[in-house]
């Protein structure tokens, strides 16, 4: 089992920036990479980026690329998602999420392991 932390939430106007941290435990060897979605009151989860453990290789969806850095420190069992330029439409409960698959999905079903969840809210 990998257990899954998340932290770094919170309430920030628009334009402005917060770091999500997600650190890992238990059976971190079996990780191939680790993602971040988020879900809106009323919406479906939705993939927003990913970053293979052994590589620099990242994928993010296309409403935050320019805005939003993904980055792992693996020394510490630690994934980042770097947001900037924050919209109100960004606010969300943002997941973080492991995956034993060697690709970087974007489909929630191809994950493994799910944090709890970490509030993001953006005002206007």
């Amino acid at each position: 089992q990998v257990q899954l932390v998340e932290s770094g939430g919170g309430l920030v106007q628009a334009g402005g920036s917060l770091r999500l941290s997600c650190v890992a435990s238990g059976r971190t060897f079996s990780i191939y990479g680790k993602g971040w979605f988020r879900q809106a009151p009323g919406k479906e989860r939705e993939f927003v980026a990913a970053i293979r453990r052994s590589s620099t290789s990242t994928y993010y969806t296309d409403s935050v690329k320019g805005r939003f850095t993904i980055s792992r420190d693996n020394a510490k069992n630690t994934v980042y998602l770097q947001m900037n330029s924050l919209k109100p439409e960004d606010t969300a409960v943002y997941y973080c999420a492991a995956t034993s698959d060697y690709g970087l999905p974007i489909l929630p079903g191809r994950y493994d392991y799910w944090g709890q969840g970490t509030q993001v809210t953006v005002s206007s």
